[in-house]
């Protein structure tokens, strides 16, 4: 695996310490580059570094069409990527503040507002999807999280039709895995209409609003929402599911897509 590395460690328990190695993954620091302005500086995995700023570009509305893409970039030893648009705007010069540094496993280096929710149109999508399609998609994600697996360090995202995972990601933030996503089916013109978005992570009103922008009916998570995150998915008509573990799940809003089949 690319974005691992070892490391000897010292382990200890009650009986002792010994010296042994560890699996750790790796951390990036990653610029984004429009039209030769710098925009933002994330903490990253160092991989699908593409997908993760155009996916980041269309989350935060800076892109809207995959025609405004003229060129992509990607110089993974200096940590940039730079993109090129058409027309090219000056996207950085846009925005009220300087470029940031951010964690994608806290708030994210996101530009969004909850304020922004106001405007977002409501998912009508009328998807359903069992309570056993829930568990077996769930089961697949968990076996594909493989640098997780390894680390504990990354979160992973997918995005699945009911039946199978379609697209898969891991990074160390969770925002950053669902905009891998997001940038996978840009690129690749994968539709996301009627689809799944599956998360390792908190569902916070930021990482609702990324699914409600893709018009995504039904969100997954194996972690926990935040209240904002339950009340963002009812007023915008996203089935959100936390806590799914096992054969047991939380369904938090717009319970009527678990269908009972």
């Amino acid at each position: 695996m690319d974005n691992v590395e070892r490391f000897p460690i010292q382990c200890v328990t009650e009986e002792g310490k010994r010296d042994t190695e560890d699996i750790v993954t790796k951390e990036l620091p990653l610029t984004i580059i429009v039209n030769n302005e710098e925009l933002v500086t994330m903490l990253c995995s160092p991989s699908d570094l593409d997908s993760l700023a155009i996916g980041f570009l269309f989350s935060e509305g800076l892109l809207k069409n995959k025609d405004e893409i003229k060129k992509i970039t990607v110089d993974v030893q200096r940590g940039v990527v730079q993109v090129r648009t058409k027309p090219a705007s000056k996207l950085a010069g846009e925005l009220s503040f300087k470029p940031l540094i951010a964690s994608g496993g806290g708030k994210g280096a996101s530009f969004q507002r909850v304020i922004d929710a106001q405007g977002q149109a409501k998912v009508k999508s009328q998807a359903t999807i069992s309570a056993q399609e829930v568990f077996a998609l769930v089961g697949e994600f968990v076996q594909r999280s493989r640098v997780f697996k390894a680390t504990g360090g990354v979160h992973s995202a997918a995005l699945g039709d009911g039946k199978d995972i379609l697209v898969f990601a891991e990074d160390i933030g969770r925002h950053n895995a669902i905009d891998k996503i997001f940038g996978k089916c840009i690129l690749r013109d994968i539709p996301t209409d009627d689809r799944i978005i599956i998360t390792s992570g908190r569902i916070s009103s930021e990482i609702l609003l990324k699914v409600a922008k893709k018009d995504i009916p039904i969100l997954i998570s194996k972690s926990a929402p935040t209240d904002l995150g339950v009340k963002l998915a009812a007023n915008l008509g996203i089935t959100l599911i936390g806590f799914v573990r096992g054969k047991r799940m939380n369904v938090y809003a717009n319970g009527w897509r678990l269908a009972a089949k």
